[in-house]
């Protein structure tokens, strides 16, 4: 008993350790829900997403480790080319929302969407953002036996579920709603970008300043409209 306390803890721990940062990436997605992006494409991409890391930290546990972190990181360039997309899309209508990401059309089985364009993108924006993770679980799968290692496993899935119910519920906030709402198709592309850089470059200057010169470029578009 002391022994799964101990595991449950730790996983408990080590998850929002590496994952605080997702509570903002899926409150902006929760707040971009339409007819084509829907709760459950976040919710099963934040699933898909960070089981994939999971079986990537998993290889740690079995002795071998296939896929170099370094690598994943460079997925930090699909929130960067969400971004700037979205940014080319404003300027050619405001009526598109930044994170519909090329999809024309919604699947028509709910079976579909666990293989939908929006699932993957919100799925690959999971493990770009998550790559960090794997460095902090590989260590903590391979130091535990089975028994603790499928506690851990299953903490990390509930606490999923805890973080897309949080998100969720932070857009039912007034005041958090109106302002990404209000604001969201000018500085989520902005966010996108500069979230993007962070994951391959690890630098938070540089992701601030890659975010502070896309928002201005939209100031920038904004003012040019109303002149």
């Amino acid at each position: 008993m002391t022994t799964m306390i101990t595991a449950i803890s730790t996983a408990i721990a080590a998850f929002i350790a590496t994952n605080l940062d997702d509570i903002l990436i899926l409150t902006i997605l929760f707040t971009q829900v339409n007819k084509l992006f829907r709760r459950r494409h976040i919710v099963i991409g934040q699933y898909l997403g960070f089981i994939l890391l999971i079986l990537a930290s998993l290889t740690g546990f079995f002795g071998s480790f296939l896929i170099p972190a370094q690598w994943i990181r460079f997925l930090g360039l699909l929130p960067v080319i969400f971004g700037i997309r979205s940014l080319w899309q404003r300027e050619e209508t405001e009526t598109d929302n930044p994170l519909e990401m090329a999809v024309e059309s919604a699947p028509s089985s709910p079976l579909l969407a666990w293989f939908s364009p929006q699932t993957c993108a919100v799925a690959a924006i999971t493990i770009a953002n998550g790559s960090d993770n794997i460095g902090i679980y590989l260590p903590l799968f391979a130091s535990n036996t089975w028994p603790n290692l499928v506690t851990i496993v299953s903490v990390f899935l509930i606490l999923v579920g805890v973080w897309c119910f949080t998100a969720h519920q932070l857009t039912q906030l007034p005041a958090i709603a109106n302002l990404i709402t209000s604001h969201g198709s000018h500085f989520v592309p902005c966010v996108l970008i500069g979230l993007g850089v962070f994951m391959i470059k690890e630098s938070l200057p540089l992701a601030v300043l890659a975010l502070s010169l896309s928002y201005g470029w939209t100031l920038f578009q904004q003012q040019a409209e109303s002149i």
